[in-house]
C-alpha cells in the first residue's frame, strides 16, 4: 500500500483543517493511501525514506518562517532517495526562509495581483495534454487567488493561466504556470496553485488534476 505522510496546517487563513477533512483525506482514501496525518512540522525532522509521498498543505503565518536545516535535509533526502511530493497553493508560499525548499518544489509565491482572498475569476489552460496527470481534464474556469509566481524553468509545465491586467495593468497578456511537474533525484514533485478555497479544490477538473497528480507523484502503479 502507497504510505503518505499528510502535513498540513499553519495560517488558518486557507483553511488547512477543512480541506482535509472534506477534500484532501476523502480524495485520500479514494486513491487508496495509506496516510498517517500530522500538524507538526517537527514531524519533518525524523527519517521519511519509508513514505511513498509527502503531501504538504502546510502554510505560513508569517513570511519569516522556515525550515531548519535537519527539517530540510530530511526532506530533500528523502526526495531524492525516492519519496515523491504532492503539493498545492499554500505549498508555494510555505517556509520561505528555506531557498532549497523551494528549489525542490520548483517555484515560490510572489503575489495575487487582485489581493489576499479576493475570488478573482479566471481560467487555467491545459498545456501538456499528454501527460497522465492531465488525462480527462479539460481547462477549467475558477474564481480565487490567482497566483503569480517565481517559476523554475526546468519544470515541466502542465496548465497555466493568463493575467488580465485589470489590477497590475503591466500584467496584461502574461501567463503564469498553475500546475506542473519536476523530478529531484529519484523523487517526483507534483504541485497545483489552485486551491485558496474548499469550492476551488471542489471543482472536478482540479480534482481530478491532483488526484492524477498524487498518484503520479507516489508512483501509484508504475
Amino acid at each position: 500500500m502507497t504510505r503518505v505522510l499528510y502535513l498540513y496546517g499553519g495560517w488558518p487563513g486557507h483553511k488547512p483543517y477543512e480541506i482535509a477533512e472534506k477534500w484532501a483525506k476523502p480524495l485520500f482514501a479514494e486513491l487508496g493511501f495509506d496516510v498517517e496525518e500530522t500538524n507538526d512540522i517537527f514531524a519533518l525532522d525524523a527519517d521519511l525514506t519509508g513514505y511513498d509521498l509527502i503531501a504538504l498543505n502546510w502554510n505560513n503565518a508569517l513570511l519569516a518562517e522556515g525550515l531548519s536545516a535537519a527539517q530540510e535535509h530530511s526532506l530533500l533526502s528523502a526526495v531524492e532517495a525516492g519519496t515523491g511530493i504532492a503539493a498545492w497553493h499554500g505549498a508555494a508560499a510555505a517556509f520561505r526562509l528555506s531557498i532549497r525548499y523551494h528549489l525542490l518544489l520548483g517555484g515560490s509565491f510572489l503575489e495575487h495581483p487582485a489581493g489576499e482572498g479576493v475570488k478573482h475569476p479566471y481560467q487555467v489552460s491545459i498545456v501538456d495534454k499528454q501527460h497522465e496527470i492531465t488525462r480527462g481534464v479539460l481547462d477549467f474556469r475558477v474564481a480565487s487567488e490567482q497566483y503569480y509566481m517565481s517559476v523554475d524553468p526546468n519544470n515541466t509545465v502542465l496548465a497555466e493561466t493568463t493575467f488580465d491586467g485589470e489590477h497590475l495593468p503591466w500584467l496584461a497578456g502574461r501567463t503564469m504556470p498553475q500546475a506542473w511537474t519536476r523530478t529531484w533525484g529519484s523523487g517526483r514533485v507534483f504541485y497545483s496553485a489552485v486551491g485558496h478555497d474548499l469550492d476551488d479544490l471542489q471543482n472536478p477538473a482540479v480534482t481530478r488534476l491532483c488526484a492524477q497528480g498524487f498518484a503520479w507523484a507516489a508512483r501509484k502503479g508504475a
